[in-house]
């Protein structure tokens, strides 16, 4: 029994470490599609599950494949990762001074069986200028970003409130992969 995630994220990757998980990674080629009409929610472990089970069907039984797919809801409009510049800076400019939700949904599959939930954490941005846009855009941690910031680095000064689990905006809820895990074969993550 190995734990393996199906994720080339070095987000995911530090917070499985960070917990003392021993995993190795096998990266999916799903391709994401944020325009199903699926809600935000389901949109979510939809992607995570397709992204496990892509990689549980090439590995050995008994191996637990872990895939997650975060997204940001801001007025009900999804957001994914930025395209370029420019749609990061559309992203940030919407973002400012309102409150959003960060979703992350989460499968678990073992021997062809997929465990799946979602996380949900309410984010809200202070008031950006454009100034403060253009420089964070200008350090680049916002490329390859759910809602084009990390809030795990300098995107940290643009978060003024945060309600729930901040592991899953930094794009794996530990606590819901843990109970995942003990929900498909009894062990957790450690």
């Amino acid at each position: 029994m190995a734990f393996i995630l199906a994720s080339a994220s070095p987000r995911r990757q530090e917070l499985l470490q960070q917990i003392g998980c021993d995993f190795r990674i096998v990266v999916s080629s799903f391709a994401e599609d944020n325009n199903l009409a699926l809600p935000p929610n389901q949109l979510a472990v939809f992607h995570a599950k397709a992204k496990a089970l892509d990689i549980a069907n090439q590995q050995k039984t008994g191996d637990i494949v872990i895939g997650a797919d975060t997204i940001v809801v801001n007025q009900g409009r999804v957001y994914g990762k930025p395209t370029d510049l420019s749609d990061g800076r559309r992203m940030l400019t919407e973002l400012s001074g309102h409150e959003h939700q960060v979703i992350t949904g989460v499968a678990v599959v073992v021997n062809g069986r997929a465990w799946t939930d979602s996380a949900v954490t309410k984010v809200t941005f202070r008031q950006l200028t454009d100034d403060e846009i253009s420089w964070y855009l200008s350090t680049g941690e916002w490329v390859d970003k759910a809602g084009a910031y990390a809030i795990q680095g300098r995107g940290a000064l643009l978060v003024e409130a945060i309600s729930g689990c901040y592991a899953n905006v930094v794009g794996l809820p530990l606590t819901t992969l843990d109970k995942l895990t003990r929900c498909a074969v009894g062990v957790g993550l450690v």
